[in-house]
């Protein structure tokens, strides 16, 4: 009898263990351990990156160390692309992205990074909810394999950084200005007047400076990071994209963490993000541009964004999302 106890309190323990990893995937007598290894093509000095490292450190605490993020800067792991493929493989590897490249799997995304599309922090948080963007998201995850933890990362206002004074699209016609290499993007700087010049971000300084092109479209935080002022005179505040960006890892990966896990990971990198977001929105854009301002560089004045405005819908048209961009205007309120 005694023996049948022993044998029956064995089989209880082993349950309750069964029971925690199936719950839990880690064995509750040995926790496995997990590691991301996090890529993205910023400097250290970014917002982005400590961004990055604090959503690292407080996922690792929140795991008990069970989760642990490694963040690589300055493209360390590879190329974006690259990086993407290996996430679609199921490496456990992630990759700062936007919805221009997550539009050559699923066109319809490209939009988020249309021009004036989103234009506040709150427009970005209320697109979470949005029935068609859920949509994308599901298709991005199930039948290309990337899981979207968080887009609430949005690093700023791009504008049109050139060596010649532009104030309306007719301005740029004729300057080469440099994009990341995916068809919203081009297709935004074509409709807005210039001749767009595919080209990696670690490519542009020499570019500029030996004139391989005339200017680029990017964020404030951007330029002294890559020390752009140098080569480049003036900024014209066009606001032309509210540059939202996607926290990708691979969902094969993702779906093989505990369930606490997963959840853990993806409310750390959305407050991170949002965090983030608003610090570089509120205070370090004004600060950017004002150092900018002292060590040479022209803010152009009357930049006519009207013109601008009604110049970038034909990016979506030219790439046949403008239904699409207009479905989901209706489903935010927005005209």
């Amino acid at each position: 009898m005694k023996g049948l106890k022993n044998f029956s309190a064995m089989v209880a323990v082993f349950m309750v263990l069964f029971l925690a990893i199936a719950f839990y995937g880690t064995p509750a007598f040995g926790q496995q351990k997990y590691l991301l290894k996090f890529n993205h093509v910023l400097g250290p000095k970014e917002p982005y990156h400590a961004g990055f490292q604090k959503w690292a450190k407080a996922v690792e605490e929140r795991t008990k160390g069970g989760l642990k993020i490694e963040v690589f800067p300055s493209a360390q792991l590879g190329v974006e692309e690259d990086i993407l493929e290996q996430i679609r493989a199921g490496a456990n590897v992630g990759q700062n992205t936007d919805s221009a490249r997550m539009g050559n799997y699923v066109p319809g995304i490209a939009c988020m990074n249309g021009p004036y599309f989103a234009e506040t922090i709150g427009e970005v948080e209320k697109l979470k909810k949005m029935p068609t963007v859920k949509g994308w998201l599901d298709e991005l995850a199930n039948k290309y394999g990337f899981k979207v933890l968080s887009f609430g990362w949005v690093q700023g206002y791009r504008h049109f950084f050139t060596n010649k004074q532009v104030r309306t699209p007719e301005d740029l016609k004729g300057l080469r200005i440099r994009t990341p290499p995916a068809p919203i993007w081009q297709e935004s700087v074509r409709a807005l007047g210039a001749t767009p010049v595919a080209m990696a971000f670690g490519e542009m300084y020499p570019a500029l400076q030996q004139k391989v092109v005339d200017g680029v479209e990017l964020v404030y935080n951007n330029i002294p990071a890559g020390r752009f002022y140098e080569v480049i005179k003036y900024v014209s505040e066009t606001r032309h994209i509210m540059l939202v960006n996607f926290e990708v890892i691979s969902a094969k990966w993702f779906n093989a963490l505990p369930p606490n896990y997963q959840k853990i990971l993806v409310e750390e990198c959305d407050k991170a993000g949002m965090e983030t977001s608003k610090l570089i929105i509120d205070k370090l854009e004004k600060e950017v541009k004002e150092d900018l301002i002292k060590r040479g560089m022209i803010v152009v004045d009357k930049v006519d964004l009207p013109a601008f405005r009604k110049a970038g819908e034909k990016a979506y048209e030219a790439l046949k999302i403008a239904d699409v961009k207009a479905k989901v205007f209706k489903e935010l309120g927005k005209k």
